[in-house]
C-alpha cells in the first residue's frame, strides 16, 4: 500500500474514531511503527490531524473528542503516574465523587487496589467507574452512579445527573479536563459534561484535578472550572517550564509527577 493509500486510510479511521493509535495501524497495514509516524506528521503539517503521543486526534478537538476506548489506550504511562499520586488524597471512610473520563478511571483502579478504599463511598457519572467497583464485589466500597445522558467518554451527564449531584456531599472530587487554559482555567468540549462537573465541585469540599501536560496545548468550549477553584492540581513533569510557572502562580497547589520519557511528539494536543 502506497503512502497516500494509509494516509487516506487513517483519515477515514479518524472520522468513524475521533483517535487512532500508531501500533494499532501498524498492525493493521501490515508497516512499521516509524512508516506510520511518517504518513502522521505527513498529515499534520497539511493540518488534516493533530499529533498525539502514540497516535493522532482529528482536528475536530474543540466540540468533540475521541470514544473512551481510544483514549484509555493512549498517554497510559502519565495518567499512571498521576493516578498513583491522587490516591494519597483518599483516606479510608472519605466520600469521594469520580469524573468521567480515562485518567478519573485510572485514579479509580489504583484507588480501588489500595488500602484507602476502605469503607470509602464514591459518587460517579462514570460508567466504566461504576462497573470498577462493581466487578470488585468488596462490601467496603459503595458506589452511587449519578444517571443521565451517555456521552462518547462514557460519562453521564445533563439535568437528571446534575439534579442527583446537587441532593448529596463529598469530602474530594477528583476531575479530568479536555484542555488547561492559562489564565482561563480547565475546559470541556461537551457543555453539558462542563455542568455536570461544575455540579460535582459545588458539593465538594476540595476539588483534584487529574490531567497530563499535553492538555495545555488544547482547546475546548466550555470552563468548567477557574484556577482558584482547585485546590490541587496534579499533572506530570513534562509540562514546560513557563507554563508550570505561569500555572503555579494561579492554583492552590501544583504537584508534577515523574512520567515516562517521551523521545518524539512532546507538546502535542490529544483528548
Amino acid at each position: 500500500m502506497i503512502s497516500s493509500q494509509r494516509q487516506h486510510l487513517i483519515l477515514s479511521r479518524l472520522r468513524t474514531r475521533g483517535a487512532v493509535r500508531i501500533t494499532a495501524l501498524s498492525k493493521e497495514l501490515g508497516v512499521s511503527a516509524m512508516t506510520i509516524r511518517r504518513d502522521i506528521a505527513d498529515l499534520a503539517d497539511k493540518g488534516l490531524l493533530k499529533r498525539v503521543h502514540g497516535g493522532a486526534v482529528t482536528t475536530s478537538t474543540l466540540l468533540s473528542e475521541p470514544l473512551f476506548s481510544v483514549k484509555s489506550q493512549m498517554d497510559i504511562g502519565l495518567k499512571d503516574a498521576i493516578a498513583q499520586e491522587a490516591v494519597k488524597y483518599v483516606s479510608p471512610g472519605d466520600v469521594i465523587a469520580i469524573g468521567g473520563g480515562t485518567t478519573a478511571y485510572i485514579f479509580a483502579q489504583h484507588l480501588l487496589e489500595s488500602q484507602r478504599a476502605s469503607n470509602i463511598t464514591i459518587l460517579t457519572n462514570s460508567i466504566p467507574v461504576a462497573e470498577l467497583v462493581q466487578a470488585l464485589e468488596s462490601k467496603d466500597v459503595e458506589v452511587i452512579v449519578t444517571g443521565g445522558v451517555i456521552t462518547r467518554s462514557n460519562s453521564l451527564v445533563g439535568p437528571i445527573s446534575d439534579k442527583v449531584i446537587e441532593s448529596l456531599r463529598v469530602n474530594t472530587v477528583f476531575l479530568g479536563t479536555h484542555s488547561v487554559s492559562v489564565p482561563r482555567g480547565f475546559l470541556m468540549p461537551n457543555s453539558l459534561e462542563a455542568a455536570t462537573d461544575m455540579a460535582m465541585m459545588s458539593i465538594a469540599d476540595r476539588t483534584i484535578i487529574l490531567t497530563d501536560h499535553t492538555k495545555w496545548s488544547c482547546t475546548s468550549l466550555s470552563l468548567f472550572a477557574r484556577f482558584d477553584q482547585v485546590d490541587t492540581l496534579i499533572t506530570d513533569d513534562g509540562l514546560n517550564l513557563t507554563s508550570a510557572e505561569e500555572t503555579r502562580q494561579l492554583v492552590n497547589n501544583l504537584v508534577m509527577t515523574k512520567g515516562p520519557v517521551w523521545p518524539e511528539e512532546q507538546g502535542s494536543c490529544k483528548t
